[in-house]
C-alpha cells in the first residue's frame, strides 16, 4: 500500500482535487487556493451544487442506515468518501452494529491521512484507510481484504465518484470487477451526475471540470439503471438522491437543484 503520509510531501497543492473542492463547498477547512478557485468557477455556473452535495451526503447516511438496520450488513467498502465529515459511513453503521467494519478508499493522500487521524472506529469494529485509485479495482480489493471478509455480504458504496471515469465503458468494467468480488447478498449504493433536469447549467459545470483537469461524465436515467443490470433494486428504485427514502423535514428540493441519481440494489 502506498504510504499517504510520505505522499503528502509530493502533494501538488496547485492542482485542484474533487475531494478538497467538495470539502470547500460543504464549508470544510481542508482545501487549498486551487481547490477554492475551481470550486468557485463551478458554483458560478451551478450555484445549486451545495444543495446537491448535501443531499448526496444525506443519501449516503440513509442508505447505510437502511443496509445496516434492515439488511443486516456489517461490512462496507466506501470508495471516494472525500475528506472526513460528520455522518461518515462507519459512524452510521457502528451506531447500529458496533462490530461493523469499513474500508475507505481514496486517491488523495490528504483524505486518507486526515481520515486516519480523525475517524475512530468503535472498539468492537474496524476501519481501514486505503490509498488507491478507482481505476485499479484489483488493488482496492486486495487491500480491503485485510479488513473485510469477502466471503460475506458487503455494501459497496460509490457516491458521486463513478462519473470521474470519463469513459463509460471503463466505468462499467470497473464496477463489474468490484461487484464480481462480492459475496451473494451484497449491496451496491451508487449515485451519479445527470443532465436530465438542468442540461444547460450542468453542461457548463462539466466544461469547468474539463478546464481545471477534472473531467466528469453525466448519464441519463436509463444509462444509470444499466449499472444495476442483474441486481435487485430496493424501493423506490433509481431516483434523484433527494427522493430516496427521504426522511428530512421541509420542502423537497427541485430536480434541477440536485442533478444526481441514486439507488441501492442487492446482488
Amino acid at each position: 500500500m502506498t504510504n499517504p503520509e510520505s505522499s503528502l510531501e509530493q502533494l501538488n497543492t496547485s492542482v485542484p482535487h474533487p475531494a478538497r473542492m467538495h470539502n470547500y463547498v460543504l464549508g470544510g477547512k481542508d482545501h487549498f487556493p486551487a481547490d477554492r478557485a475551481a470550486a468557485e468557477r463551478r458554483l458560478a455556473v451551478l450555484p445549486d451544487w451545495r444543495t446537491s452535495a448535501r443531499e448526496n451526503r444525506w443519501f449516503l447516511g440513509r442508505a447505510v442506515r437502511c443496509l445496516t438496520a434492515e439488511a443486516g450488513l456489517s461490512q462496507f467498502l466506501d470508495i471516494g468518501p472525500g475528506l472526513p465529515a460528520a455522518g461518515a459511513t462507519h459512524e452510521v453503521a457502528q451506531e447500529i452494529r458496533p462490530h461493523a467494519r469499513v474500508a475507505y478508499v481514496d486517491n488523495d493522500p490528504m483524505v486518507i491521512t486526515h481520515a486516519r487521524a480523525i475517524l475512530t472506529s468503535a472498539r468492537e469494529g474496524a476501519c481501514a484507510y486505503i490509498h488507491a485509485d478507482l481505476r485499479d479495482p484489483a488493488t482496492i480489493l486486495a487491500e480491503a481484504a485485510g479488513v473485510l471478509d469477502f466471503d460475506q455480504p458487503v455494501g459497496l458504496l460509490l457516491l458521486a465518484v463513478l462519473h470521474f471515469l470519463p469513459d463509460g465503458d471503463e466505468a462499467a468494467k470497473v464496477l463489474r470487477t468490484l461487484l464480481a468480488a462480492l459475496a451473494p447478498g451484497s449491496y451496491l449504493v451508487l449515485s451519479h451526475l445527470t443532465r436530465d433536469h438542468d442540461p444547460v447549467r450542468v453542461a457548463k459545470s462539466m466544461k469547468v471540470g474539463d478546464d481545471v483537469g477534472i473531467p466528469v461524465r453525466a448519464v441519463t436515467l436509463a444509462q444509470f439503471e444499466e449499472y444495476f443490470t442483474g441486481l435487485e433494486l430496493m424501493s423506490p428504485g433509481a431516483v434523484l438522491v433527494s427522493d430516496w427514502r427521504r426522511d428530512i423535514a421541509g420542502p423537497r428540493p427541485r430536480p434541477a437543484e440536485i442533478n444526481f441519481y441514486g439507488a441501492v440494489a442487492r446482488g
